[in-house]
């Protein structure tokens, strides 16, 4: 058994499909499945049952390839503490982002990318829901993620980049879009409140300041949105308001920043941080990949102030927290 066979069962497990976990790695399928089996064989087991579609792993081979990323990742970690203590910027590093933040950071954050006058290190951007950005960080599979937090985890590092604020998006239809500047009771009176799906962090962040009691919930919640643009759409095309945060405001054309509303009630902000995992040893790189994410954001965005605002993720927060 040797580390070249770990990373081969790493990938089939990453992609479940032999062909797309031969052609990640760089050789022929036959190569690949060749050394698994020696490596199976070795075992005396099975660590994938091929006639799954996908292909998934065995019971055992679960607990293998959980010991395969960990020595792995320890493995790769000797490279890495030799290329920190030189300063070096070799290799890669691959970043998950959440889709609240993706469409507004990454076009900039690739430009500045793509200007780097150092090409020897490769960033390699994915668009992650939060929790699977947690889950592949601590398997090694990602060396970091730009996501809401705090998220208070024993195995990662939180990195603060900004702080962005809450803005109401209120559909011409309403009343309520005559005003300037609003409430936040007006806006949770509003007939109709659009939110997004449960599986993102902003739904919570949203849920936390408004505190809507479970039956007002059902009445003003028509449709779980998967997107911040889809939110925007359907306020457009119908009526009432949503919540959007501030970067993704900044970047509305001229017409759309007319639907734009200030709360005059609320100082909350959304905390935005590289996270990565607490055995990370490339500071120089992470470094690096953090100067360039704060390039793309606005310098009014970037005040450490603003951090006492934050609006806690933490579910036991949500009855407690005043804003």
């Amino acid at each position: 058994m040797n580390i070249q066979q770990l990373e081969y069962v790493i990938a089939v497990d990453t992609y479940r499909h032999f062909a797309k976990a031969a052609e990640a790695s760089f050789v022929t399928q036959p190569t690949l499945s060749m050394m698994i089996q020696k490596m199976e064989d070795e075992l005396g087991v099975k660590i994938f049952d091929r006639s799954a579609h996908p292909i998934t792993p065995t019971d055992i081979g679960e607990k293998i390839i959980t010991q395969a990323r960990i020595t792995l990742k320890h493995f790769k970690q000797i490279v890495e503490t030799v290329q920190e203590e030189r300063q070096q910027l070799k290799g890669s590093f691959h970043l998950g982002i959440i889709p609240t933040i993706a469409p507004y950071l990454v076009p900039g954050l690739l430009k500045l990318y793509g200007e780097h006058t150092n090409k020897q290190f490769q960033l390699t951007v994915k668009e992650y829901p939060t929790d699977r950005i947690v889950e592949l960080i601590t398997a090694g599979v990602l060396d970091g993620g730009i996501l809401a937090t705090p998220l208070k985890h024993d195995r990662l590092v939180e990195h603060p980049i900004y702080y962005e604020k809450f803005y109401a998006y209120i559909s011409p239809d309403e009343a309520l879009h005559e005003q300037k500047k609003i409430t936040l009771k007006e806006f949770e009176n509003l007939q109709k409140v659009w939110i997004l799906e449960d599986v993102h962090c902003f739904r919570t962040q949203m849920l936390k300041l408004c505190q809507f009691s479970r039956k007002r919930l059902k009445q003003v919640m028509n449709y779980e949105a998967g997107s911040i643009d889809t939110l925007i759409n359907i306020v457009d095309n119908n009526s009432g308001g949503t919540m959007i945060p501030e970067l993704a405001a900044a970047q509305l054309p001229e017409d759309r920043q007319d639907n734009l509303r200030d709360f005059t009630d609320i100082t909350a902000v959304r905390e935005v941080s590289m996270v990565v995992s607490c055995h990370y040893v490339r500071q120089t790189m992470l470094n690096e990949i953090v100067a360039m994410v704060r390039r793309s954001i606005p310098t009014s965005m970037q005040n450490d102030d603003l951090k006492e605002f934050v609006v806690d993720l933490s579910p036991k927060s949500i009855k407690k927290a005043k804003y």
